[in-house]
């Protein structure tokens, strides 16, 4: 009797269980855009998500919106094609912009399918947000209001702590956790694609698959620790646990000099600065303003402020050539492929891994100038000038590293290394 009811009652909460499910699918709608409004469809962007329930899916026709997307609920904005589906964000702050800081617990957003061009600021815009996907987008010609011979940004949020000199990029997560950028085309934009965390912390992020080109005033891609925003007692929230992998980032930061790395990992000099835990992975890295791949920490004890964390990143498997020297605080003396660089401030910077990337076509394969050990192996340095540049008295472990030649650091026709606390030996005799 009593097994019997148990399994009565099993069965109604799994038929209930199942109701609710069939319910919310039933509820999600479908909803529709096109430029002129006909044939039951909206006529705008923002007239559709206004009417949209949660979870529903707007599809967005062929065609020209000029429009500032603002996204506060969890739907999908789906364009006809990247290539002829527009939002021409032209005046206007934003092209979209996926505002989880007005409307907390904004999660599961996606969009795709759009070219969007033309802002003040950002193309893409999002903060403060979870699980949101943004791919097959193509974002170009965004950041209209730069002003890069102050370098400012008039109006741009004051929230955005730390985006006066590039207006936050073509696509900007703040904030955001758990979220993918993937198979998008960044393009004329200020900068490429931006993780900071001036309104929480982005952490657990995929940014992958995406073609970051030609964007002149800073990186490809880069994860920056900026100050909190207005009304923040904390100190910097952090930029961690992310993974950047097989994108392509070229030719980027290449107006000003000392403009844009491949792939940078920056502190923005307050004091406390934190991006750590991240993975650079796979991504082909060249022809940029300053390294592929640059560390920047400009704070420390000489400065009378406490040290950033730059501590524990990954920098594995990349291909990365053709790319410029450091300038200023980071300097290194000439092209350089990966650039571990404290500034002026000496901040130690530890738990990094440097292995199984390929570096050609630099003066300076690897420099590393920290107070703190660096570990470098198993790859190929093939620049056939310095291999491992250690500045101001830095040490590096860099064994087991291929030098361009099987006699090894310093042979003819072999990469060499530069300072005293290097070590290189054994080397590889192949590559890896």
């Amino acid at each position: 009797m009593n097994k019997n009811h148990c399994l009565r009652q099993m069965r109604i909460a799994l038929g209930a269980a199942l109701l609710a499910g069939i319910a919310q699918t039933a509820a999600a709608a479908t909803l529709c855009v096109n430029p002129g409004g006909t044939k039951g469809c909206l006529a705008t962007i923002g007239a559709a998500v206004a009417a949209a329930a949660p979870n529903d899916t707007i599809d967005v026709a062929a065609g020209t919106y000029k429009e500032d997307v603002t996204v506060a609920k969890p739907l999908s904005l789906i364009g006809a094609n990247q290539n002829n589906t527009i939002i021409d964000a032209t005046g206007l702050a934003n092209g979209v912009y996926i505002d989880g800081l007005d409307n907390p617990g904004l999660s599961n957003v996606i969009v795709t399918g759009f070219t969007v061009k033309n802002a003040n600021f950002e193309g893409i815009l999002i903060t403060n947000a979870s699980f949101v996907t943004v791919w097959g987008n193509t974002v170009t010609n965004n950041d209209v209001n730069l002003e890069p011979s102050i370098p400012a940004c008039p109006g741009i949020p004051d929230f955005e702590t730390g985006e006066d000199f590039d207006c936050g990029e073509g696509v900007h997560l703040i904030g955001v956790d758990h979220s993918t950028v993937a198979n998008n085309t960044v393009e004329n934009n200020a900068g490429g694609i931006l993780l900071s965390d001036d309104t929480g912390q982005t952490h657990d992020n995929l940014v992958t698959g995406n073609l970051s080109k030609d964007n002149p005033f800073d990186c490809g891609i880069v994860m920056a620790s900026h100050a909190p925003g207005p009304g923040s007692t904390k100190p910097h929230l952090g930029v961690v646990h992310n993974t950047i992998a097989n994108n392509e980032s070229t030719h980027n930061g290449f107006q000003v000099p000392g403009a844009g790395a491949g792939v940078g990992l920056f502190a923005d000099g307050s004091g406390i600065g934190l991006v750590s835990g991240n993975v650079v992975v796979n991504n082909k890295l060249t022809n940029n303003g300053i390294p592929g791949v640059a560390f920047h920490s400009h704070v420390g004890p000489t400065f009378g402020l406490p040290p950033d964390d730059l501590n524990d990143n990954v920098i594995v498997g990349n291909t990365i050539s053709g790319n410029g020297a450091d300038l200023f605080d980071t300097a290194t003396p000439g092209p350089t492929g990966i650039n571990i660089n404290s500034g002026g401030g000496g901040t130690p910077i530890t738990g990094t891994v440097i292995s199984q990337n390929v570096i050609k076509g630099e003066t300076d394969d690897i420099v590393v100038n920290t107070p703190a050990f660096v570990d470098a192996h198993l790859n190929d340095l093939l620049g056939k000038q310095i291999g491992i540049d250690a500045y101001g008295g830095a040490t590096a472990n860099a064994t087991e590293n291929w030098w361009g030649c099987s006699g090894g650091p310093g042979a003819n026709g072999c990469g060499s290394v530069s300072g005293s606390g290097v070590l290189s030996a054994p080397w590889l005799t192949k590559p890896f």
